[in-house]
């Protein structure tokens, strides 16, 4: 889990990548991620290669790394990633949740640039497990699923409108995302910014504990 694109862009999401056997990235309306092995020395000159100028990528790993030759570094993000440890949960939330298709990906989008949560496309919905809850037939709170890595899948895009915070609605679908992945006999894990105060309490409080730090570079393709 140390490096956990690379190794589902060679697992779990094999089927959404490209690149060779050393370098992995998926297509930029599914996710801007690119992996390669750590310490693979011509890893980012490999990607430079293979990738259109302009490329914007979002490279994730525990160590620190510097700007590398051919790219921009237009911003680094401290993260921590936190596996879940709990038991199976006793479902207490919401009636309505929706499972999303691709008619709500416009409102899917939406909600992300809002919240932020993370890189947000138009095929982000192909990892798969997306549900929201809707409020006067507006998509209001969503999360999914994204890296699959062995028996590890991550849970993702875990975003509420400003106006619907407080109300359960991100316990309630991590909860069932939690039951989704335990099912499948998975391991669930997630990402948040070391400084996502409010989030990290909720996960804890869920049973979710760290596991390492992760630092989140975002870079373009000079």
């Amino acid at each position: 889990m140390n490096n956990p694109v690379y190794h589902a862009l060679l697992s779990g999401d094999r089927h959404l990548s490209f690149g060779t056997a050393a370098v992995k990235y998926f297509a930029e309306e599914v996710s801007p991620f690119a992996g390669f092995e750590e310490n693979y020395s011509k890893g980012f000159a490999e990607l430079y290669e293979q990738l259109p100028a302009g490329r914007k990528i979002l490279y994730a790993i525990p160590s620190v790394i510097h700007e590398p030759p051919g790219w921009q570094l237009l911003l680094e993000v401290e993260g921590l990633q936190f596996v879940y440890k709990g038991g199976l949960p006793v479902k207490t939330g919401h009636s309505d949740i929706i499972a999303l298709e691709e008619k709500h990906v416009p409102q899917m989008i939406e909600l992300a640039a809002l919240t932020k949560p993370g890189p947000f496309g138009l095929r982000t919905i192909d990892f798969g497990f997306y549900h929201g809850i809707f409020d006067d037939g507006k998509l209001v709170a969503m999360t999914g699923q994204r890296l699959h890595v062995g028996n590890f899948t991550e849970i993702s895009a875990v975003c509420t409108h400003p106006a619907h915070t407080g109300k359960g609605y991100a316990y309630t679908l991590i909860e069932q995302q939690l039951k989704i992945i335990l099912q499948q006999e998975q391991q669930p894990f997630l990402h948040v910014r070391a400084d996502n105060e409010r989030a990290i309490a909720l996960y804890q409080r869920m049973g979710f504990r760290v596991s390492r730090p992760m630092n989140f570079y975002f870079m373009k393709r000079r």
